[in-house]
C-alpha cells in the first residue's frame, strides 16, 4: 500500500510528492459470548469485562475486551463497548481495529460506532497490555437486534501498519478544470437531443431522457421501465403539477442545481414547497432535503402552521422539527392560533395539533 505525504509544495507550475510505502498484515478474531444475559446481570458489572484468548497479528500479541455493564461510568450505562488490547511491547504500534457483531450464520451485520472512524490507532510501547480507544454499540439496539439464543458474537479484524520506506519524486503540475457534467446535461436537456420520452404538463411538453430520468428516481425508473410500465410510454401526462415546478424539477435531474430563476420572497417559498411534495413523489431525497432546508429557515407566523401540515404529509422530519422549534418561542403559538392556516392545521391534521399542543404547551 501506498500513500502520498500532503505537504508536498507545488513551485513554479510543479510540485513534489513523497510516496510512503505501507505493509500491511491483517487477521481476525470471533470472541463468542454465551448465556449473554446471565453474565450482564449478574457475572459482569461495575466496568468488568470479558475477555478473549490471546491471538497473534502482524507478529504482536492482541486480545479482545468486552465491557457489557459500564454502570460506574456516567453516560456508559446505555452502551456495550469492546476494546483491542496489546500484549508488552517495546515499540509504538499502529493498527486498525474493526468491531463487527457477527449474525446467527456468522456474518458480519452491524459495525460497532467508532471515535476515529476509517483510521489508524496508535498503541503505546509498554511492559503491559494497553489499549488505545474504545468502539461502542447502543445496548438496547444489541439486545434487540444481535443476540441469538441468548448468545453474542463479535469480531474484531485488525490490521497492522509497517512502515517500509519514502521515496521522493518531482512531477510537473497541470492545471484540472473543475467538474462541468452538470453543464453538459443541461445543455442536453435544453437542447432537446436524443430525447425518447415528452411530457405534456398544464398545456406545456418537456422532451427528456428516459435513462436519465430511471438514474436519478426510483418512480421514474418503475414506470419507465419497470414489469409494470403501462404501454405508452413515450408521451407521459403529468397532472396535478404546475408547468414551472415540473421545469424545475426537470432541470436538477439533469443538472443536481435549482434553476436559477426561483425568485426571492413569498414566490420562493412557494416554489419550495411545490419542489418539495414533487421530490416526494418520485423519490428525489436531496431535492427534498434541499426543500426542508430552505423553508425550515423561512417559518414566520404566517406561514407556520401549513408548513407543518407539509412536513407531516411528506414525513419531513427535520422541517417539523424546525417547525415546533418556531412553535416554542414565546408569543409565537399565540399568534399562529389566530391565522388561517391554523384552522387548516386543525381540520387537516387533528392528531398532529395534539402532538404539536403537547410538545409545545404541555
Amino acid at each position: 500500500m501506498s500513500t502520498a505525504s500532503p505537504d508536498s509544495t507545488a513551485v513554479g507550475g510543479g510540485g513534489g510528492t513523497s510516496t510512503v510505502s505501507v505493509e500491511t498484515v491483517t487477521g481476525w478474531h470471533v470472541l463468542k459470548v454465551e448465556r449473554y444475559s446471565q453474565l450482564k446481570g449478574v457475572g459482569i458489572g461495575n466496568g468488568e469485562h470479558i475477555k478473549s484468548g490471546t491471538f497473534s497479528v502482524g507478529g504482536h500479541r492482541w486480545h479482545i475486551r468486552i465491557f457489557l455493564n459500564c454502570v460506574d461510568q456516567p453516560g456508559n450505562a446505555d452502551w456495550v463497548f469492546a476494546g483491542l488490547y496489546l500484549g508488552s511491547s517495546s515499540n509504538v504500534v499502529k493498527a486498525w481495529p474493526t468491531f463487527s457483531v457477527l449474525n446467527p450464520d456468522g456474518m458480519p451485520a452491524r459495525r460497532l460506532t467508532s471515535s476515529t472512524g476509517m483510521q489508524a490507532r496508535t498503541f503505546p510501547s509498554s511492559s503491559q497490555w494497553s489499549c488505545s480507544t474504545y468502539d461502542c454499540i447502543k445496548r438496547a439496539e444489541l439486545e434487540s437486534s444481535y443476540i441469538k439464543d441468548d448468545s453474542l458474537q463479535i469480531r474484531c479484524d485488525v490490521t497492522v501498519f509497517k512502515e517500509i520506506g519514502v521515496e521522493t519524486a518531482t512531477v510537473e503540475s497541470l492545471t484540472v478544470p473543475p467538474p462541468d457534467l452538470h453543464h453538459h446535461l443541461g445543455d442536453l436537456l435544453a437542447s432537446d437531443i436524443g430525447g425518447d420520452v415528452t411530457f405534456e404538463v398544464g398545456g406545456e411538453t418537456f422532451p427528456a431522457h428516459k435513462y436519465m430520468l430511471a438514474a436519478r428516481s426510483s418512480v421514474f425508473k418503475a414506470e419507465l421501465f419497470g414489469p409494470l410500465k403501462e404501454k405508452g410510454t413515450d408521451q407521459i401526462r403529468i397532472d396535478d403539477m404546475e408547468p414551472r415546478v415540473f421545469k424545475a424539477m426537470l432541470h436538477f435531474i439533469y443538472t443536481d442545481m435549482m434553476l436559477p430563476e426561483i425568485g426571492a420572497g413569498e414566490d420562493r417559498i412557494i416554489m419550495h414547497k411545490y419542489l418539495l411534495v414533487a421530490a416526494d413523489r418520485y423519490n428525489m431525497e436531496r431535492l427534498k432535503l434541499i426543500c426542508e432546508d430552505v423553508l425550515g429557515k423561512c417559518i414566520d407566523t404566517d406561514i407556520a402552521a401549513t408548513t407543518l401540515v407539509l412536513a407531516e404529509q411528506h414525513g419531513c422530519a427535520g422541517l417539523k422539527e424546525a417547525c415546533f422549534r418556531f412553535f416554542r418561542r414565546p408569543g409565537n403559538l399565540t399568534t399562529v392560533m389566530a391565522s388561517d392556516g391554523f384552522q387548516h392545521l386543525k381540520n387537516s391534521c387533528p392528531s398532529l395539533l395534539e402532538e404539536l399542543l403537547a410538545k409545545v404547551a404541555p
